[in-house]
């Protein structure tokens, strides 16, 4: 039973193409998602250049990935070919490594510079998305801004700057862009016991950058004043009972993180950013890795339950990155990183 399949233009890998070692899918909420193909020419010192020079595996090409979950084929990688990599031999057949990316890596395609006025960040997120040749999927966020400036940096560096700010997330899946509130407010996607499919899981609870509240502080040009907004509650708490603001504030005393001088005009902009921060350093709370049985259904930007980890580390996890590996000799396993914003 195949526990893999690899496409590129639409057509399998099949009889007469390359010996597939090695499929890695490397996907991340943060960064373009990674695909690597290692694959050995057939034996035929005749035609050992075959692969290697074949359009096949031509710059551009789309590639589809799919692994095998409870007895059916599911679609983990949608990207394109950007990087090939032969390894030649005297007298021997030489292997390829096929490198490439979900189709994110086109807004990291040179820097650029310009204003965004009177758009709101998904709709900036929009016209992004088209001039990739992208669908979009761009979840309204609400706010009519003033106006943004992109100052020499690529598409991606602008979105992901604005999903920061508000607690959002930049993904691509197949040729569509999502721009979407952080998933973690997900239900859980699989559940994982140590030893019943876990096998290993290091978490790392931490209070260090947690504060119980976060402040933005802007100028108002037009009325010429002071904005100031302050945000001190956990919109998503995963299950757990106790965050991050809480713990330092019960241990150490109230701390409070300041952001100054910011480009805010309103104070509505003011609390949204305000609000999207608090959440995003609250999500750093618990940060782990593990690793399991080859699952398809473990994807980046989904929640997981991990359990058989006593009281404290059991419960809900936000996949912030999942790596999908299969080789000829060791079948298919996942790898994957978490973090959780409450106990």
């Amino acid at each position: 039973m195949e526990l893999c399949e690899v496409f590129v233009n639409g057509s399998p890998l099949s009889n007469g193409t390359p010996h597939l070692l090695e499929v890695t899918v490397d996907e991340d909420v943060s960064v373009p998602s990674l695909f690597i193909l290692r694959l050995a020419e057939a034996d035929d010192l005749q035609k050992r250049f075959r692969w290697v020079d074949d359009e096949l595996f031509a710059i551009g090409n789309a590639v589809e990935i799919r692994f095998r979950h409870v007895g059916a084929m599911t679609r983990i990688m949608a990207g394109e070919i950007t990087a090939l990599e032969p390894d030649f031999v005297a007298n021997g057949l030489p292997s390829l490594t096929v490198r490439g990316y979900d189709r994110r890596h086109r807004l990291q395609r040179g820097r650029k510079t310009r204003t965004f006025v009177q758009q709101k960040d998904s709709d900036i997120a929009a016209q992004i998305a088209d001039e990739a040749g992208l669908r979009a999927e761009s979840e309204n966020t609400g706010m009519v801004l003033d106006y943004v400036l992109q100052n020499n940096c690529t598409d991606l560096e602008l979105l992901q700057e604005r999903a920061a700010q508000i607690s959002y997330e930049v993904v691509v899946e197949g040729d569509t862009l999502f721009f979407r509130p952080a998933g973690n407010a997900g239900s859980d996607v699989l559940h994982l016991t140590l030893g019943e499919g876990l096998s290993e899981f290091s978490p790392r609870l931490s209070t260090a950058g947690q504060v119980g509240a976060v402040t933005v502080r802007g100028w108002d040009p037009k009325n010429k004043q002071l904005i100031k907004t302050t945000a001190d509650n956990l919109d998503v708490r995963m299950g757990g009972q106790r965050s991050g603001a809480e713990l330092v504030n019960a241990a150490f005393g109230a701390a409070a993180q300041v952001e100054v001088g910011r480009s805010v005009t309103s104070p509505a902009e003011a609390e949204q950013i305000a609000r999207g921060l608090f959440n995003r350093i609250a999500l750093e709370l618990i940060v782990g890795e593990g690793a399991c049985s080859g699952s398809a259904d473990l994807r980046a930007g989904k929640v997981i339950g991990l359990h058989g980890l006593g009281t404290r580390f059991s419960g809900s996890y936000y996949v912030t990155r999942a790596i999908h590996r299969y080789t000829a000799d060791r079948g298919y396993d996942t790898r994957f990183q978490v973090r959780r914003t409450a106990l």
